[in-house]
């Protein structure tokens, strides 16, 4: 009889989550019967230690807890340790390992498609994997936040920013069902055909940002594809 093997999503209000259905759905195709996705909705992060492990050969991190589970991990890999931020879990011999898998889904999501400057909503763990990947990627970029911080500018001084940047992404949650009319505010007469406005929401499927951005000449995308790649590099880690 083949072992059983169990992963899940770490998260807080999850039941809409993505990826219990998509790794339940790829374990089905692969015939790989024995597998089962769950999720793990935690009202607290301390909560995580009350997970009986057996079993468990991974984990996948969401919001809110993708920087706070870094502490009870017993090793993080360099990216994620520089991105600060955890999506990914690997359990080996009961030690737990992170990884973050978000950087890798956006960066192959962009298609090798050449941007000179970015304009990044948000200040959360997506966030951070974000200016990793764009690092990576040698574009430019600029945060956006309303927390006052070092680096980043305010949505006071939007105007020259956005003239100045043809990929604008928001990593905020501000869109997500069922809250589908909130959206970041931000001068949209100035979006053009000459931008690419990408939503990490994918529900809906066109967030309120992004049919703004549309009805304004943009080129829009959602966060859907980025979530695929990012689950199939958690597999790999798994796997690996």
């Amino acid at each position: 009889m083949l072992k059983k093997k169990t992963y899940g999503l770490i998260g807080r209000n999850i039941d809409y989550s993505f990826s219990r259905n998509y790794f339940n759905t790829k374990f089905k195709k692969l015939q790989i019967l024995e597998n089962e996705y769950i999720n793990f909705d935690l009202k607290n992060i301390s909560d995580f230690k009350n997970i009986n492990l057996s079993n468990i050969y991974g984990f996948n991190v969401t919001i809110p807890y993708k920087e706070d589970i870094i502490i009870l991990l017993d090793e993080v890999s360099d990216e994620a340790s520089i991105i600060g931020a955890v999506n990914t879990i690997k359990i080996i011999d009961g030690k737990l390992k992170g990884y973050n898998t978000d950087y890798i889904g956006f960066s192959k999501s962009l298609k090798n498609k050449k941007y000179n400057h970015a304009l990044i909503f948000g200040s959360g763990g997506a966030c951070k994997a974000i200016q990793f990947s764009l690092m990576k990627l040698n574009i430019k970029f600029k945060v956006v936040s309303r927390q006052s911080r070092d680096g980043c500018i305010n949505y006071d001084d939007l105007e020259k920013e956005i003239i100045n940047s043809d990929l604008i992404i928001n990593t905020t949650p501000l869109g997500t069902y069922p809250n589908i009319n909130d959206k970041i505010q931000i001068p949209y007469q100035l979006i053009n055909k000459s931008h690419t406005c990408y939503d990490l929401i994918y529900n809906p499927e066109k967030s309120s940002f992004l049919l703004e951005c549309e009805s304004h000449g943009a080129t829009i995308k959602n966060g859907l594809e980025m979530l695929e790649l990012q689950a199939e590099a958690s597999w790999d880690i798994w796997n690996s």
